[in-house]
């Protein structure tokens, strides 16, 4: 009886007929590749091509599998010198190392994050508590702002009607290549953390000047007795000697929270500024500056 028709009578007498029919699982081919080869191969995709004289800044798949074939021998990995493309990227898919992409990241640079953080957290905090007052019908006489500023937003306007979508034919809108700038706008935005309310003032800039003018705004829409929590990041505009100077002018008026550097996503108003971006704003076109300042103002205060 040949080896296999044996084979097969063992796995019947062990297993059953049905899996008799099919092959079992088996070791497969033996590993050509040590784990030390892996491991170095690994190692020199963590590193830049820089590190060994290359000009380019990340390895390509070709560049990678180059270098290992030219120094594998003397790196003790004589195994490798006909290693392909398709090995290497399985190798590396497998660790889920990409060199050939970039991903952002923001390094914590503010020793006191801990401190300043806490004290963003504190303030929503603090605006559930008054929220229960509130309910409770108690006065409240401090208002929570979240505030931030979102600058050079395009106004940007077509040379030609932008067209419709053809069932069958062009599915999605089509625009011409060419447009007019008009200019950027500034958008200073704030949150009244308690009521939800939105307070905005669109300028063609954001300098100290249009912040302070942003101040007088919140200064005439909430009453004179009420204090105003504002949180807020660092930018030169907030920290300036002339809004220095006009606090001076307001005292137990404004007290200002800052998030720490790099941490904008603390404050509750990106999640508005990421909310336009996606929404309104995304291929918005208009006739001048003026319409978009107009727009910008109609739709957030709707």
């Amino acid at each position: 009886m040949p080896n296999a028709a044996i084979r097969l009578f063992f796995i019947a007498l062990a297993f059953g007929a049905k899996v008799a029919l099919e092959d079992l699982h088996r070791k497969g081919r033996p590993r050509s590749i040590s784990s030390e080869a892996r491991a170095w191969i690994i190692s020199l995709a963590c590193s830049k091509p820089k590190d060994y004289g290359y000009a380019s800044e990340l390895w390509t798949n070709r560049a990678l599998t180059r270098h290992i074939r030219d120094n594998c021998t003397e790196q003790g990995f004589p195994e490798l010198s006909r290693l392909s493309g398709g090995t290497v990227s399985k190798i590396l898919s497998k660790s889920n190392i990409k060199p050939h992409k970039i991903s952002g990241y923001n390094e914590r640079r503010d020793p006191g994050f801990k401190i300043k953080s806490a004290a963003i957290l504190h303030t929503y905090k603090q605006v559930e508590v008054l929220r229960e007052k509130a309910n409770n019908g108690e006065d409240i006489l401090t208002a929570y702002i979240s505030y931030d500023e979102k600058p050079g937003i395009q106004a940007i306007g077509n040379v030609a009607p932008d067209l419709p979508p053809v069932p069958g034919v062009y599915p999605g809108i089509s625009r011409d290549y060419e447009y007019k700038r008009y200019g950027t706008l500034s958008l200073l935005a704030g949150i009244d953390l308690l009521t939800g309310e939105l307070y905005v003032r669109v300028f063609d800039r954001h300098r100290s000047k249009e912040f302070i003018e942003y101040l007088k705004y919140l200064d005439s829409a909430f009453p004179p007795e009420m204090k105003l929590v504002i949180t807020l990041d660092n930018h030169s505009a907030h920290t300036s000697k002339e809004t220095g100077e006009y606090l001076l002018t307001m005292p137990n008026r404004f007290s200002f929270v800052f998030t720490p550097t790099h941490a904008s996503w603390l404050n509750i108003i990106e999640c508005l500024f990421s909310k336009m971006t996606r929404s309104f704003l995304r291929g918005i076109r208009v006739s001048s500056k003026r319409n978009s300042r107009n727009a910008f103002s109609n739709i957030l205060m709707s």
